[in-house]
């Protein structure tokens, strides 16, 4: 069975209907602290990257409410394989935004040491964050292949995969989708709706009433709901989550959100989405509905707001303060992590090119010493 039309909690002005999502006042803050993180980080890389200090960001405004509700139904026991739109998910399980901010600089504490693109983040703690990856769809098999081996070993995980709408139409989201409702895996689909795949808007990417609706071919049930609703969001993939863990397989979710900005700092929105369109998104900016649902249960005042605000930006900043600092990785890191005995080829490499870091003048190649 597929929805189509999107399920709410919170409406408009805030209020949620009489539904009672079970959490406490610090839970409920602490999904609103991680959505003004997002947007401080968002902000400050944004910054970074016109003032050419990092090369790449991957703006998340508007989007905020559908990547934190996602990520506060999971266990710290599941996986994530996130799309790189996705830094809430991150964010709300404690990721600390220096670590991230070390991706965006490509240093030596960058996880990846240097390897990927900036927003290109991957952490085994404190949650099992898989490594983002850019080409639209390629994760979502390497979800549906970590599920299997969950359900194979009887572990009591999921793992919950992320991607756009445009990531429909990857060869990978096929494949994902028919092995994971062939084989009954404990995974997640959660299309994030944002309207826009780069330049090419939902109406020209699907002939399909609904992303969800694409389920059905599979035997993968669907549910279309309202992206800027964290509440809603939260519901339906904690719905989904018990699904798998009681070995009924998966659940594709729809949530219909709107990127506020581009798809990436390489992008200008403006050359396509029309004005119109944008300016009715920006009036449901999921950060104030939920900000009105707080004010409601108590625990929301625009001073509040304006405190949490600035102590998102304030470490944020200071996480890009810290990571600039950070020397670069080591020219070793080109040859290392890949064999446990380096071979004698590789060896060669790595002793020509320290040898040439060496003659150029470059102080990290040391007495042009291959380490390795």
């Amino acid at each position: 069975m597929t929805t189509t039309k999107p399920l709410q909690v919170i409406d408009a002005d805030g209020s949620a209907n009489g539904y009672d999502p079970g959490l406490s006042e610090d839970e409920l803050l602490r999904c609103y602290r991680a959505m003004l993180q997002v947007r401080a980080f968002d902000k400050i890389c944004l910054n970074l990257q016109r003032s050419g200090r990092i090369g790449f960001s991957i703006p998340n405004k508007g989007i905020e409410a559908t990547q934190v509700g996602a990520a506060s139904a999971l266990k710290r026991t599941d996986w994530l394989f996130p799309s790189y739109r996705d830094f809430g998910m991150a964010l709300y399980h404690d990721v600390p935004p220096v670590e991230m901010m070390h991706n965006m600089f490509g240093n030596a504490k960058d996880s990846a040491k240097g390897r990927q693109m900036p927003v290109h983040f991957s952490f085994v703690d404190p949650i099992h964050f898989y490594s983002i990856s850019s080409p639209i769809g390629t994760h979502l098999p390497h979800a549906v292949g970590a599920a299997f081996a969950m359900k194979e070993r009887g572990e009591d995980n999921v793992a919950l995969v992320s991607f756009g709408d445009g990531g429909t139409s990857s060869i990978g989201f096929h494949s994902g989708m028919n092995f994971a409702g062939v084989w009954k895996v404990p995974v997640v689909f959660l299309c994030q709706n944002n309207q826009w795949a780069i330049s090419c808007p939902s109406s020209e990417q699907t002939a399909s009433e609904s992303y969800a609706a694409k389920g059905v071919a599979y035997g993968v049930p669907g549910v279309v709901v309202d992206g800027n609703d964290l509440l809603a969001v939260r519901k339906h993939v904690l719905e989904a989550v018990d699904r798998a863990r009681a070995g009924e397989g998966p659940t594709i979710i729809e949530a219909k959100t709107f990127r506020l900005g581009g798809h990436s700092t390489s992008d200008d929105p403006s050359r396509y989405v029309p004005k119109e369109e944008l300016e009715e998104w920006t009036k449901k900016d999921p950060i104030p509905r939920f900000e009105k649902y707080l004010a409601g249960c108590g625990i929301w005042t625009p001073e509040t707001g304006e405190k949490m605000m600035k102590e998102a930006e304030d470490e944020c900043a200071a996480a890009a303060r810290e990571a600039q600092e950070v020397p670069r990785p080591g020219l070793e890191t080109i040859f290392s992590d890949v064999y446990a005995d380096v071979p004698a080829h590789i060896r060669r490499q790595g002793e020509e090119a320290f040898d040439l870091a060496r003659r150029k003048g470059d102080a990290a190649a040391g007495e042009g010493e291959f380490p390795l």
